[in-house]
């Protein structure tokens, strides 16, 4: 019996977009299912996540997964005949682990106040945010992913935000590439992959995203 894989997901989100990169990587099947999370969230989507009730959950044969992070190691364990995505080195496994953690914790709420903050508040953001990718840039270093020659876990928890780059630097007024070229380079490298092409949205769909964002939330 063939496994039923189910994504609640919606097109925006860069959490939702590494679980679908995870599952096109392992050349799964799924159905995909779009979710309103703004103000109309199915009842599937509250009964498979009633503790945060957010996008992605994956469903497999009925049991629900929550948190991409989690989501990753999951499909990477269930679907362990193809492509692993960590290192099997318990060392090399804890430094993937770590700098995931660090994406996790860094990259969401300092990139949310490029469009949503003014003043100082803004250019601190902006300045922060650089400082945050040119860290993760000194770990990438001269490797053409962050799992050495071979696209793997750091790359799939962080590749989402490149779709968002566009966005943060046109609301905050501020530029990536003079500080961060060779992230940009990765960005550019990973998007030739089929998996991340299709996972990720077209930049500008964003910018209109967060246009409608900024207008929903009254920031001007």
């Amino acid at each position: 019996m063939a496994d039923e894989v189910i994504l609640l997901n919606f097109w925006p989100s860069m959490f939702g977009m590494r679980t679908m990169i995870a599952l096109e990587e392992k050349g799964v099947k799924y159905e995909y299912r779009e979710e309103n999370v703004i103000n109309n969230k199915s009842p599937l989507l509250l009964e498979m996540n009633p503790i945060h009730k957010k996008i992605p959950v994956l469903i497999h044969n009925g049991k629900p997964v929550c948190e991409s992070i989690i989501q990753i190691q999951y499909i990477d364990e269930v679907w362990s005949d193809k492509n692993p995505f960590l290192p099997t080195d318990p060392y090399q496994r804890a430094q993937a682990l770590f700098w995931a953690d660090f994406i996790e914790k860094k990259l969401f709420v300092c990139g949310r106040k490029t469009w949503a903050t003014k003043g100082e508040e803004l250019e601190a953001a902006t300045k922060e945010y650089i400082e945050i990718l040119k860290t993760l840039q000194c770990e990438l270093g001269d490797k053409p992913y962050f799992g050495g020659d071979k696209f793997g876990f750091v790359d799939i928890v962080l590749i989402g935000y490149y779709s968002w780059f566009p966005a943060y630097q046109k609301f905050g007024n501020f530029s990536i590439e003079p500080e961060c070229s060779k992230l940009m380079a990765w960005g550019k490298r990973c998007m030739q992959r089929a998996s991340v092409a299709k996972a990720l949205p077209d930049s500008e769909k964003v910018v209109g995203y967060v246009l409608q964002l900024k207008k929903f939330y009254g920031i001007e």
